[in-house]
């Protein structure tokens, strides 16, 4: 749960949540501008599928959609290689290499009797002038978005020796007027699913590590509860419901215990909780504000905002609260850290000269470098392979959600005219 002193301008103490009922607003298609890349993009052509339009064009949509997203490629037009291959004994390899091409993904789509399709992708090496993947997929019509994001896995893998986060879920929150949505889409902002309906505020959503159970805390008691829900079956259970406030959840790695801020004893302060409810450890202590725990991927530690030193900074203590030191010295105001999957780093929060962005720490050496350029951050939250942060920030005074990669040489924006998004959270 965010606490009065951040962002003065956001309240993230107080609702930023999903709008609920006007479904048709809800859904809204998701706008995405993409802006720099890196310095030397691999340059691919998506050839259009073979043998049914309309799907054809939903796979390389995706599928260019999230290269081009990730700032890693060059998208090189390749309509005027003529006919389009579909099989990787047809390939021209000559005639990719003079468009400038490094790699071709081609296939084609063949609808089945059953109304399933059969989904042939094949990912080409022009210069080597071989095949490098190829999968065929069998599919219901609705499974296509989630067809093209896994090809764009493999090409990403493939080209770049990393696994793709496209098949990956995002959470958040929208909110319109008095009324707040937890939605969970897809990677690129796409399909989103109502999680939670609420008039009252939400906040803080977090993903189990399964990617099955999603904890956040709702208002809807007139005070903050912390609920876990299922994401299959829609049911929801209470997990934290203490006196005083409870708030910022945060699963372990293993999935077993959730960090959690309580406020029941003096403060607000960091304790650990079963996943069932039972359990209750409490790892900080004093009058100050102990917030925003997240788990190291090892476990054996966590990060957590504290003003503990006279103002907000982000500090490292052991799973069992010992050994607690800070770790922000840039700055009078960091908050909100997220470790890095390798667990070699961390983004957060920094204030400088008004300007709320997002940073990212070295762990072992201190190095900082600011990500963004943009003045009213907060939320960030690493893709599962470590290359990009999704956060929440603010264009022309309403609430979208970015993307940023981790070098800070490419920015997404994915924004939705349904309402303020707020609180975003990568899913495994």
């Amino acid at each position: 749960m965010k606490t009065e002193w951040l962002n003065p301008n956001r309240t993230r103490f107080a609702v930023f949540l999903l709008l609920l009922g006007l479904a048709q607003a809800a859904f809204a298609a998701m706008t995405i501008e993409v802006f720099g890349g890196a310095a030397t993009r691999i340059p691919v052509s998506i050839v259009p599928f073979a043998g049914a339009p309309g799907p054809a064009q939903v796979i390389s949509s995706v599928v260019g959609g999230d290269l081009n997203r990730s700032g890693q490629f060059r998208l090189v037009d390749a309509s005027s290689v003529q006919p389009p291959p579909t099989d990787a004994g047809d390939v021209p390899f000559p005639a990719f290499k003079a468009l400038g091409s490094d790699a071709a993904v081609i296939g084609r789509i063949v609808p089945l009797p059953d109304g399933r399709l059969e989904v042939r992708f094949r990912l080409m090496d022009v210069v080597k002038q071989t095949q490098i993947a190829g999968f065929n997929y069998t599919i219901v019509p609705a499974q296509l978005r989630a067809t093209g994001h896994k090809i764009a896995d493999v090409v990403y893998e493939k080209l770049t020796g990393i696994p793709g986060s496209f098949s990956t879920r995002i959470a958040y929150i929208i909110k319109h007027g008095k009324h707040y949505q937890l939605l969970v889409a897809d990677s690129d902002g796409q399909d989103p699913q109502v999680v939670v309906n609420s008039v009252q505020p939400l906040i803080s959503p977090a993903w189990s590590p399964d990617g099955t159970r999603i904890a956040y805390v709702s208002f809807e008691n007139k005070k903050p509860v912390i609920y876990v829900q299922s994401l299959a079956t829609g049911s929801r259970r209470v997990l934290a419901n203490f006196k005083g406030s409870n708030s910022a959840p945060a699963w372990s790695p293993d999935g077993t215990r959730l960090a959690i801020v309580l406020s029941r004893d003096d403060g607000s302060q960091i304790y650990t909780i079963k996943a069932d409810g039972s359990d209750v450890t409490r790892l900080t202590h004093g009058g100050n504000i102990d917030t925003e725990p997240a788990w190291s991927p090892d476990g054996k530690s966590l990060l957590f905002t504290s003003d503990r030193g006279g103002s907000p900074q982000i500090y490292r203590m052991d799973a069992n609260g010992s050994d607690i030191k800070r770790v922000t010295f840039e700055g009078k105001y960091n908050v909100s850290p997220a470790w890095s999957p390798d667990g070699k780093s961390f983004a957060y929060i920094r204030r400088d000269a008004g300007r709320f962005q997002v940073a990212l720490q070295n762990l072992d050496n201190g190095q900082v470098q600011v990500l963004t350029d943009t003045t009213h951050d907060e939320s960030p939250s690493f893709a599962p392979n470590g290359s990009m942060i999704v956060y929440a920030t603010e264009i022309n005074g309403r609430g979208i959600l970015a993307t940023v990669s981790v070098d800070g040489k490419t920015r997404a924006r994915l924004s939705d005219q349904a309402g303020d998004m707020r609180e975003p959270a990568w899913g495994p």
